[in-house]
């Protein structure tokens, strides 16, 4: 046993970032994930971006533990292979438009007639209704219209600014993954399954509202315009590299300024509490500034350290890798990939006691388990050949 979700058996007809990340999480829990593709359009991520041996570091970073199947679910036949494997499965996720997974014959209605207990996910970008659902959407669009680009400006009346990583994607992920176990979870009670549905517009402004909509928490009480808390952000420069420091308690901002040879700022009333102190952020935040450019980072980490101020580098993506601090937690592993060699990953972030996670195998090729998975539902290699001689299916064959 490999993981809390071993026995769990997922078919994965996701493609992209935000499904297959949600289902890889599902899949390093020990989840048996089927994923299927389209024979001749395939996961867009086996094409996209840097890779070698014909393998794209996008596409191994969201497939890993996942066996594949290419089946043409537009076929009659096809579609015939796809509902078997829903026979055993626990779960069915897809994230096509509104209308696409209908009109194939394989909609939430149709498979729960196959597996009465099937755990359905739909995700999307907008939702099922509304003026925009049947639109196509990326990433930065989300991070448009659902308010977070302002948020990242800083300012209501700034440029607004994209976050330089694909936020909605992945957190759509993780509120689906989450959502899955939750649903398994109540069928464990009910012995039902449900449709769950997931879109990334909800799951960003839910992410939101956490901590980023308070001026229009209070009903008739909203505020118009939200201003910067500061124009100035929390990382430094010294003489030398950037660092980041945080001083939000009455003991962090004292011990700065002891550390820092500014014990005047102390009796300067604008600073006197917490709640002057973001009151007067930017003066604050300039001073510190001001005060972290008259030595080296190496020096200030050090004195800030034993002072307990909260503290760091700011380190850059290969710099981060060989930090002792991320070597210690063992986040970042490396494994033999069969056809792309050796891989540098994120191991799950999660650790189960009792049930450890592991990485297992490398994301498939295109697919590589069409006959082994076919031959667990029923189907001879005469059939199989057949299938693949149609181009219903393609198999990788070693």
């Amino acid at each position: 046993m490999s993981g809390p979700l071993s026995g769990y058996r997922v078919i994965d007809f996701t493609n992209v970032i935000a499904g297959p990340f949600a289902t890889m999480i599902l899949a390093d829990q020990g989840a048996d994930v089927i994923k299927v593709e389209a024979p001749h359009r395939p996961d867009h991520t086996r094409q996209a971006g840097h890779g070698q041996a014909g393998l794209r570091a996008t596409f191994l970073n969201n497939n890993r533990n996942k066996r594949s199947i290419s089946i043409d679910v537009k076929s009659d036949a096809g579609r015939a292979a796809l509902q078997r494997l829903v026979a055993t499965a626990d779960v069915f996720i897809q994230n096509f438009r509104p209308g696409v997974v209908e009109r194939l014959g394989i909609g939430e209605p149709e498979l729960r007639a196959i597996t009465p207990d099937l755990v359905y996910v739909s995700m999307s970008g907008w939702g099922e209704r509304g003026p925009f659902a049947h639109k196509p959407v990326y990433d930065p669009i989300i991070q448009a219209l659902s308010g977070l680009a302002t948020v990242q400006a800083g300012s209501d009346t700034e440029r607004p600014r994209l976050i330089r990583t694909i936020l909605p994607d992945k957190l759509t992920g993780i509120t689906a993954a989450q959502a899955v176990v939750a649903a398994l979870a109540g069928r464990a009670k009910s012995g039902e399954g449900q449709h769950v549905k997931v879109s990334m517009l909800d799951s960003i402004i839910a992410f939101l509202w956490s901590s980023d909509m308070g001026g229009q928490t209070f009903v008739g009480n909203e505020i118009s315009e939200q201003k910067a808390a500061t124009f100035i952000d929390l990382i430094y420069e010294t003489a030398t590299d950037y660092i980041t420091v945080s001083t939000m308690t009455n003991q962090q901002w004292e011990a700065f300024c002891k550390t820092a040879d500014r014990e005047h700022l102390l009796e300067d009333p604008r600073f006197a509490t917490p709640a002057l102190r973001d009151e007067n952020a930017d003066e604050r935040l300039n001073l510190i500034q001001e005060a972290l450019l008259e030595r080296p980072a190496a020096e200030w980490l050090r004195i800030l350290d034993d002072a307990g101020v909260p503290s760091a580098p700011v380190l850059s993506r290969r710099e981060m890798i060989d930090h002792p601090q991320v070597t210690a937690s063992e986040i970042v592993v490396e494994h033999e990939h069969p056809h792309a060699g050796r891989l540098r990953q994120a191991r799950p972030a999660a650790r189960f006691e009792g049930t450890p996670t592991a990485i297992r195998h490398g994301a498939p090729l295109l697919g590589e388990h069409t006959y082994e998975l076919l031959r667990e539902v029923g189907y001879d290699d005469g059939e199989i050949d057949a299938m693949v001689g149609d181009s219903v299916l393609h198999a990788h064959r070693a």
